[in-house]
């Protein structure tokens, strides 16, 4: 059983990449080990303020910090072709050893549609992804044996070539909430991420994956399990709550969110948003114990890896309290 590391979440869409890139040394001297950021171009709402380019802070965050560094999540399949992403994912593996890891999902119009392309449903978005991570763990391979490898796909195609700086192969996580592609992601991957759900729903996630993993000949053991949760503290609970609805209210919104393409549309829905409406979402308290029950519960359920988003813009005042108040007493 490996020990439970608790990451810090930088926000690049909330934050300015030198503030993202200061609070994450900064938890990790309290105590927080790794940071995962994910793939934006445009925040959730305007409000929010920011949409900084990730590779470029996750390589940043390689030398401002010493824990796993990861792009929590970025889609290989609209704006990036997948051979760009294992370009970017081998460079960040040779230039920060045994550090980072690749979190890839099938994408949201809010950051795909930029390059104005025909924007498909579901289950094309997920076809596409899983056909990239094939191309992707291909060039992988390929590369870390010093040879050329041709990709035709349905989608994706690249001619015969390698990554000539690849010094190892990072570990291949997918980002999904849905049994299906977890069992599909089982077979295909290193590892799961998802996000803070029911606890029933996660263990049907895990079970599903497992499957998936033991289909292919893989132990779901050696398999890496990623929670990223969003949450609320303040020194008060209406402090907490007033953050959640003004810097966060994406979280209260119960819907799929993958075909809405402006952060302008987004504002007019979050109008919508009522404090209830984060109810089983996100935890909104000004008690680090109840924070902590709510995390310590995810531990439970075997992941080996959470990072933590207070959504709030108290980043460091929060960092001390989780630090003092929660982190330690955290068990797996």
């Amino acid at each position: 059983m490996s020990t439970l590391q608790i990451g810090y979440a930088a926000m690049l869409e909330q934050f300015h990449p030198s503030q993202v890139v200061e609070y994450s040394a900064y938890a990790e001297s309290k105590g927080f080990s790794g940071v995962m950021a994910a793939d934006h171009f445009q925040p959730w709402v305007p409000d929010q303020g920011s949409s900084a380019f990730v590779w470029n802070v996750l390589a940043a965050l390689g030398e401002r910090t010493t824990g796993d560094i990861g792009p929590g999540v970025t889609a290989p399949t609209f704006r990036w072709h997948p051979a760009m992403v294992a370009q970017a994912s081998a460079t960040l593996a040779a230039m920060y050893p045994g550090r980072h890891w690749l979190g890839l999902g099938s994408g949201e119009a809010l950051n795909e549609h930029v390059v104005a392309g025909y924007w498909p449903e579901t289950p094309e978005r997920i076809n596409r992804m899983f056909e990239a991570i094939e191309l992707i763990d291909g060039l992988f391979t390929a590369s870390l044996n010093g040879k050329d490898v041709k990709f035709d796909g349905r989608w994706y195609k690249h001619e015969s070539t390698r990554l000539w700086t690849m010094d190892e192969r990072p570990p291949i996580l997918v980002a999904t909430a849905g049994p299906v592609t977890a069992k599909r992601a089982g077979r295909a991957v290193d590892g799961l991420i998802t996000v803070g759900a029911p606890l029933e729903k996660i263990g049907g996630l895990f079970e599903r994956f497992d499957a998936g993993q033991r289909e292919a000949g893989k132990d779901p053991a050696q398999a890496l399990r990623v929670l990223q949760v969003h949450l609320s503290w303040a020194p008060t609970d209406e402090e907490a709550l007033a953050n959640a609805m003004r810097e966060w209210p994406n979280g209260g919104m119960k819907f799929p969110k993958a075909d809405i393409r402006s952060p302008h549309d987004f504002a007019q829905m979050a109008k919508l948003v009522r404090p209830e409406d984060f109810e089983g979402r996100l935890v909104i308290s000004s008690d680090p114990d109840e924070h902590l029950r709510s995390l310590q519960r995810y531990a439970d359920l075997g992941f080996d890896r959470i990072y933590l988003h207070n959504v709030g813009r108290n980043q460091r005042e929060w960092i001390d309290v989780f630090a003092r108040d929660v982190l330690p007493k955290l068990v797996r």
